[in-house]
């Protein structure tokens, strides 16, 4: 009997603390969030291509569909149709020049895209702006080059996209894990008004994002170190509702492989990320190629109602089906 009467409060323990994880992580009993996703624009409006095979050294620009529109990626044409197509926020990658400066340019070296040869920083921004960035896309292997001569004076500088758009809201991609280009870039930013640093995010890999976030630590970045551990803190803390220190004032690009497998997926997720001034971005699939939610079937596969961030490529499709579903 007594063995009877201890398996009995064995399993009423595990029943209240399972009841008290599901209460406490549950969106059921969270009050539904209000407002659209947040839409993230990858690399502005750019030429999309099939993920199929991609590899680190794949020239994505030989490979590109049949375009739809006119816009080349990290170009201010192309952020300010992002922005005018219902972007919130515009990614961007840079690389710095041989003067010290920023260019807004994606690849390791220039052969693919451009008319050049070596890489950015081979290259003062005057130089740059010589290159014909439109060079190396095609859509039929070679038969013809839909953007080539029209790249010419397209490539900016990470000055430039600041003077554009004094009020946008950007995500800045170091493309580099020279730990010098995070003390290069914190020594601009540095110079930039407080409001101004407040609608900027950077992220990349470890060494540069470490080095800019010890130089200007009230900037929001992150880096696959910052994002691991908050992720693992939260794995082994947040079902308590207690939110880890280095969860806070961060981004989570999050895959949505994984996401409903984190404490309160997704409102009360969110609502917790929320509190501690951490912006939430959804990527497609397993994250690993820069997926995103590029179509209205794409859409699709959101959780009900959700107001979290999304990761496209393709912003100018999604933002009106969005609408359309209001």
């Amino acid at each position: 009997m007594r063995i009877r009467k201890s398996w009995r409060n064995v399993i009423l323990v595990i029943l209240i603390i399972l009841g008290f994880l599901y209460v406490n992580n549950s969106s059921v009993f969270t009050k539904e969030r209000e407002g659209e996703p947040l839409l993230l624009a990858h690399r502005g409006i750019g030429q999309t291509f099939p993920m199929e095979g991609i590899e680190s050294d794949t020239c994505t620009a030989s490979r590109i569909y049949i375009p739809e529109h006119a816009f080349l990626e990290n170009t201010i044409p192309s952020m300010k149709a992002a922005f005018d197509a219902g972007a919130d926020i515009v990614e961007l990658d840079i690389k710095p020049t041989k003067d010290g400066q920023f260019a807004v340019f994606h690849d390791w070296t220039l052969e693919c895209r451009t008319n050049a040869h070596g890489s950015v920083k081979d290259y003062t921004m005057e130089q740059l702006k010589n290159i014909d960035i439109g060079y190396g896309y095609t859509a039929d292997q070679g038969a013809t080059y839909p953007f080539r001569g029209k790249g010419v004076g397209l490539m900016p500088s990470l000055s430039e996209v600041l003077a554009a758009f004094p009020d946008g809201e950007f995500l800045i991609h170091i493309k580099s894990q020279d730990a010098g280009e995070g003390e290069l870039l914190a020594a601009y930013l540095a110079q930039l008004p407080e409001e101004r640093l407040n609608r900027l995010t950077v992220y990349g890999d470890d060494a540069p994002i470490g080095e800019l976030k010890s130089r200007l630590p009230a900037l929001r970045v992150m880096s696959m170190d910052s994002l691991k551990s908050c992720l693992i803190s939260y794995i082994g803390a947040g079902w308590s509702g207690y939110m880890p220190s280095v969860c806070r004032n961060t981004q989570l690009h999050i895959p949505e492989k994984y996401a409903p497998y984190l404490w309160g997926w997704p409102d009360k997720f969110l609502n917790r990320m929320d509190r501690i001034n951490t912006r939430v971005i959804l990527v497609a699939g397993d994250g690993g190629w820069s997926e995103g939610f590029d179509t209205a079937e794409d859409l699709k596969r959101l959780p009900k109602n959700y107001s979290g961030g999304i990761w496209t490529n393709r912003v100018d499709v999604i933002a009106p089906e969005l609408t359309i579903k209001k």
